[in-house]
């Protein structure tokens, strides 16, 4: 009968409504699930678009050092974003601060472009009254790390090559300087030399949901040659212009470290210890006086305890070989 239809005919259409929608929110899904695994792993796109090229491109912002009338002996490249204003001005009260340790230290801060003219504008005004920012141009993200350690080892290579020792490291780090230029000194290595803390035995990612994924169209690799710790890591200044002038022939990968690493087995450099007992701390170390003043690097260190830290290391002379 017509009155058993009409609800038989609205529930087939309420269904066909319910299956229509649930088709549409599967393709909806679908489609959020590839734009964001697309976004997140550009490297599947094809090396077309992450490949490192040597494109000279200008400098924007470039310390102003004559390393030619006084060769450093130790130049600190410190990675570092916009936001990161608090950590540069630390590190310019504490390690970052140009002083003569049994030679002179140079230090300088780089940063990818930023979004907004407000930003650019904000960089320019540090700049002009501290000089030691180095930019070029491109975007300021994780997934340039790469480029902008390569731009800290071009600007060496270009402006600075009579560095002695190059230092790549972060902004939130305490870096001891006066015991890295003693442990320098002793070693006596001025060639070929690159150290930090080693990692010899990493293997590649592949969980595409992790920060350090890498596919396999990226590194093919079971596992990584030797590097070191991005954290912090040191090399003579010679290595500095190998590294940009090979570059360009070693697959791109986003790890900066890895990428580094890369390099230097193109190059045959293999990571070496720089002192008998760990320097270089990538995971953070709870701070105590007399240890903290036979480290070279500890990760994980704010502004305000860099300050602190630094002010009770200062003057210090106890301990010796006691902690």
């Amino acid at each position: 009968s017509a009155s058993q239809t009409w609800p038989l005919l609205g529930l087939q259409m309420a269904c066909s409504k319910m299956q229509w929608m649930y088709i549409s929110f599967l393709v909806l899904g679908a489609l959020c699930l590839y734009v964001s695994m697309y976004t997140l792993s550009p490297e599947e796109r094809g090396h077309q678009d992450f490949v490192f090229k040597k494109e000279y491109r200008k400098f924007l912002k470039a310390p102003h050092v004559d390393c030619k009338q006084n060769p450093p002996f130790l130049v600190l490249l410190v990675t570092s974003s916009l936001r990161q204003l608090a950590a540069r001005t630390a590190i310019r009260k504490t390690w970052g601060r140009e002083r003569m340790v049994k030679g002179k230290l140079v230090k300088a801060f780089f940063l990818g472009t930023t979004a907004t003219e407000a930003e650019m504008r904000a960089v320019a005004q540090e700049n002009q009254r501290y000089g030691d920012i180095i930019q070029k141009d491109f975007m300021d993200t994780y997934y340039n790390l790469t480029l902008k350690t390569m731009m800290g080892m071009e600007w060496v290579h270009h402006f600075c090559p009579q560095a002695s020792f190059v230092m790549k490291t972060d902004s939130d780090m305490f870096i001891n300087v006066h015991y890295l230029v003693e442990l320098l000194l002793k070693k006596n290595k001025t060639t070929r030399f690159f150290t930090g803390y080693l990692k010899l035995n990493d293997f590649p990612i592949r969980n595409k949901f992790n920060k350090w994924f890498v596919s396999k169209s990226e590194y093919p690799g079971d596992k990584y040659p030797p590097f070191c710790s991005g954290t912090a890591y040191l090399f003579s200044g010679d290595v500095a212009s190998q590294v940009f002038n090979v570059s360009d022939i070693v697959p791109y990968i986003k790890l900066e470290d890895v990428f580094v690493g890369l390099c230097l087995e193109k190059l045959g450099i293999r990571p070496q210890p720089l002192h008998w007992e760990q320097t270089f701390f990538p995971g953070g170390l709870k701070f105590s006086l007399c240890r903290f003043k036979r480290i070279v690097a500890c990760h994980f260190v704010n502004p305000d305890d860099l300050l602190i830290y630094w002010r009770i290391l200062a003057g210090f002379t106890g301990c010796l070989r006691h902690y």
